[in-house]
């Protein structure tokens, strides 16, 4: 990937531009970049861009740049040089958090197809599985999402490192959802590093520990090119503990919108890379409490790996326009945003799909009306994969119920001839029966 060229230095700026009074109120009024689709362009993307007629690209750069710096806010993150991080709530940031705040938290309502237990369980499993997946694939895990559903719902032990992290991620993200109450700690972060690297380090000592002086951990590409150098291990501890009152909402002072906290929160650990890896997929766990501590309730169910993986490159710009430009982390945050948003338009769009289902198969079913809500979705879901393969364990797993009530619900399902079973080795594997649906239509072949 190339890291983007970094701005002029103001200083040079205002030497080339401020030769007069009027220069300066011109500066003042500059125009808006109609050019580009990116309401707050860095210079290297301004730099492609045709300026406003009568101006050349570095006084429009100028100009952009003291326009920033007017309204700026700054965090309570510092660089390793002891520059502090910025911000601006620029255009989209309020109206992304507008939209997050009514389709994400609160007491906000949903329709049954979330907020019925026979599929909230349902969808946050396989929401884990996804983000589980894909913070591993981010990481550099060679596998798939379908065997990493199968490897949690079947409930096999991994066969690799790569599937150890994605068991790794999904164990640690439902904990998540147990700790969502508990204020951040440096012992808890080295727990949730010490849960998502969990026999995946070539050093197991350093799971749940920081980074040693002697070890050089740069973040970079595999030929060599280094993006970012964290801070020196011996100002990991007391940067840890800033991190923490940050995220517990200790400081600022001023208010702080949540989400705009978890965002910062997320860049912070990836910032100064506190341990010798899994310094990403802590990062992404940070964020996920930090949305859930303040009842994003929904934060649970969506997966913003998936998104990050669709355009990694963008991910990794995102940090390289914040530090090549003042340490401005409003690029941050406006993709952050996006990629939040994104997320739970997925979301919306499963709950309008899965709500016209489940009228479709009420209206269809009509004898699954003696079956209980964990059997409609194993025949719901049989009717569209003939194919499917069922044991005991994977619908423990996918319902959250125990061994005995999943047995029960299959065996009940073969008694009533909507499943057959078969015996492979030790373990009973339930298939959907021939003509399954004709069956379900009252049919008797």
């Amino acid at each position: 990937m190339r890291i983007p060229e970094s701005p002029p230095s103001l200083d040079s700026l205002l030497k080339e531009e401020l030769t007069t009074p009027e220069a300066w109120l011109t500066l003042t009024q500059r125009p808006t970049p109609s050019s580009s689709r990116n309401p707050y362009p860095h210079w290297d993307e301004l730099r492609r861009l045709a300026p406003p007629e009568g101006w050349s690209t570095r006084r429009w750069w100028l100009a952009t740049k003291l326009q920033r710096s007017g309204g700026a806010k700054v965090a309570p993150l510092q660089a390793s040089d002891g520059r502090p991080f910025v911000y601006n709530l620029a255009d989209p940031i309020p109206e992304r958090l507008h939209d997050i705040d009514l389709r994400a938290g609160g007491s906000i309502a949903m329709p049954a197809a979330v907020t019925s237990p026979e599929l909230k369980d349902r969808y946050l499993v396989s929401s884990l599985i996804e983000e589980a997946a894909t913070s591993s694939i981010l990481e550099g895990a060679a596998t798939t999402r379908r065997v990493a559903e199968e490897l949690i719902r079947v409930g096999r032990k991994p066969r690799d490192r790569g599937e150890r992290m994605i068991l790794n991620n999904f164990e640690t993200m439902r904990r998540l959802g147990e700790l969502r109450d508990k204020p951040l700690t440096p012992d808890l972060i080295f727990d949730i590093h010490r849960w998502i690297t969990r026999d995946t380090l070539d050093d197991p000592t350093m799971a749940g520990q920081f980074r040693r002086p002697d070890q050089k951990i740069d973040v970079g590409d595999d030929y060599g090119q280094v993006f970012h150098v964290p801070p020196k291990a011996d100002e990991l501890p007391s940067r840890l503990e800033r991190m923490c009152a940050f995220a517990n909402d200790q400081t600022p002072a001023e208010f702080l919108h949540p989400v705009l906290r978890a965002i910062i929160l997320h860049f912070w650990l990836a910032y100064d890379h506190p341990f010798v890896d899994g310094n990403g997929r802590t990062a992404r766990a940070l964020f996920y409490w930090s949305m859930l501590h303040r009842n994003y309730w929904l934060a649970e169910f969506i997966s913003i790996s998936e998104i990050i993986l669709k355009g990694p490159a963008k991910y990794a710009r995102a940090f390289l326009y914040t530090e090549t430009d003042g340490n401005d982390l409003t690029y941050f945050l406006i993709y952050h945003l996006g990629v939040i948003h994104r997320a739970l338009d997925q979301l919306h769009d499963f709950v309008t799909r899965k709500t016209e289902e489940l009228r479709e198969l009420d209206r269809k079913l009509r004898m699954m009306r003696l079956l209980n809500h964990r059997q409609q979705a194993l025949i719901s879901h049989a009717l569209r994969h003939p194919g499917g393969d069922y044991t005991i364990e994977s619908h423990r797993m996918s319902h959250n119920v125990a061994y005995e009530t999943a047995r029960s619900d299959l065996l009940d399902l073969v008694k009533r001839r909507l499943l057959a079973k078969h015996k492979a080795g030790r373990t009973w594997h339930f298939r959907p029966a021939d003509h399954l649906e004709r069956r379900l239509r009252g049919g008797r072949r």
